[in-house]
């Protein structure tokens, strides 16, 4: 049968009127629709998922970093250098046991000088308290399907649940959802460069830490040691890495055919909060029938990843899922054309800029590529004003185009530190009624500073 076309009625939609939308209510979005709640606009989040911390919660292994790379560089002063929405996050959870704190990398320094591990279900729950203790509208379980358009500018955006279609009108806008959604419905420019692998990570119960770095240990292959807090105990292993070549050829084989990286780290006992499964898609991620397969492949390879534990790692030998994401997560779909493409050369060298909204001094490519002497570089307000749209603004691992570059910009806590700067810009242009090129930048850095934004010496 020929497929056909359908011309869907038209039909009024209820709207809501806010101050500013936030799409996606992941590692960027909670920090975003947060800081733009506390400078008191009315805010709504559109999250398509029941809960909030996206690829913190669902793809990591750590938080990465609020550090400079100190340890790497003799004489450096270690600095804590993204403090403000995110460092309360991490309070937040230390208060209730939810993470390892900033546990110093024993080995593996060059690469972070922290591990900064946590609960991804208190992680959940501690940023849904705060968007509610902030006055956050939440929609959750809610998905953007659209956007309105005027001159230049947005003027709503389209999304839908189970209560029904609805219309979000705003002052101003950010995209954090990853993907890029919000931008593409808008008409921004992007790319998508398939540049990375998807992932559907693990949790693993009935697994040891001190049998898997007894296992790597063995063979002479730890490269990552951290300890930190773990069951409530200080000074237990927290992160752990491996030199692949180093181990078993059969363990190898296998592993290299799920895609399985071999960092894991744990907040408690007998858990891996963390098991990476890799899968290189050969489209981009936003290929809804090509993500489909994926997902199925992805699923196989968790299973034969805890088979491989099993049958290696003592002390996981009755190992077994205890968590999955609902979907795989993505390191880069969209890559939105953004006013400012921040270059390698500016992250390795250490380059401070007059628009700077947040520091960062993390590179996921250490120690292969970092940033010089173990400083930090500028982040530019620039490289999230989304080009040809006068009041929407990107955060998270949807800018910077170069996959060098952004191998440090996509960073968990580099997109905590975008949604807050994203999130403050947005409340301040929407409150004045101002575009987001028109907003002068000490009124924003003055903004920023004042909520504990760190933006250097």
């Amino acid at each position: 049968m020929a497929s056909i076309g359908y011309d869907e009625p038209a039909r009024r939609l209820p709207a809501r009127n806010f101050d500013v939308v936030v799409a996606g209510g992941g590692t960027a979005g909670v920090v975003a629709a947060l800081a733009a709640a506390r400078l008191g606009a009315k805010t709504v989040l559109i999250e398509m998922k029941g809960y909030t911390g996206g690829v913190a919660v669902e793809g990591g292994t750590a938080l990465h970093s609020f550090y400079n790379l100190w340890r790497a560089f003799p004489g450096v002063e270690k600095c804590q250098v993204v403090r403000g929405i995110p460092k309360e996050i991490v309070d937040r959870l230390d208060a209730v046991g939810g993470t390892s704190g900033h546990a110093e990398m024993l080995q593996g320094f060059d690469y972070d000088s922290v591990c900064t591990a946590i609960d991804v279900e208190l992680y959940k729950l501690v940023t849904l308290r705060m968007l509610r203790e902030a006055g956050v509208v939440l929609a959750l379980n809610t998905r953007l399907v659209g956007a309105v358009c005027r001159g230049g500018a947005l003027e709503a955006v389209i999304a839908e649940s189970r209560s029904g279609r609805e219309a979000l009108y705003a002052r101003a806008f950010v995209d954090s959802t990853g993907y890029g959604d919000l931008s593409a419905y808008a008409g921004a420019q992007f790319s998508e460069p398939n540049d990375y692998p998807v992932a559907n990570s693990i949790g693993v119960a009935g697994a040891s830490m001190e049998g898997y770095h007894d296992f790597l240990l063995a063979h002479g292959a730890v490269t990552q040691l951290a300890e930190g807090r773990r069951s409530g105990r200080d000074g237990r292993i927290v992160r752990l890495d491996a030199d692949s070549r180093r181990l078993p050829p059969e363990f190898v084989r296998r592993a290299d055919a799920i895609g399985l990286s071999l960092v894991t780290t744990s907040v408690h006992d007998d858990y891996l909060m963390f098991l990476k499964l890799n899968y290189q898609m050969p489209v981009s991620p936003t290929d809804r029938d090509a993500v489909a397969d994926a997902e199925i492949e992805l699923r196989r390879r968790q299973v034969e990843a805890i088979r491989l534990l099993r049958d290696f790692v003592p002390g996981c030998e009755q190992a077994f899922i205890a968590r999955s994401s609902p979907s795989l997560c993505i390191r880069r779909a969209r890559c939105i054309v953004c006013d400012y493409d921040l270059p390698l050369d500016d992250i390795l060298s250490a380059r401070r800029c007059d628009d700077e909204v947040m520091v960062y001094g993390f590179h996921d490519s250490a120690p292969r590529l970092q940033v010089r002497g173990g400083g930090t570089y500028g982040l530019p307000y620039r490289t999230l004003r989304v080009g040809g749209l006068a009041n929407l603004l990107a955060a998270g691992m949807l800018i910077t185009s170069d996959h060098e570059a952004h191998m440090s910009t996509r960073n968990t806590v580099c997109c905590m530190g975008q949604g807050q700067a994203a999130g403050a810009a947005a409340a301040l242009c929407a409150l004045r009624g101002c575009g987001t090129r028109d907003l002068p930048y000490a009124d924003l850095r003055a903004a920023l500073q004042s909520a504990d934004v760190y933006l250097g010496p």
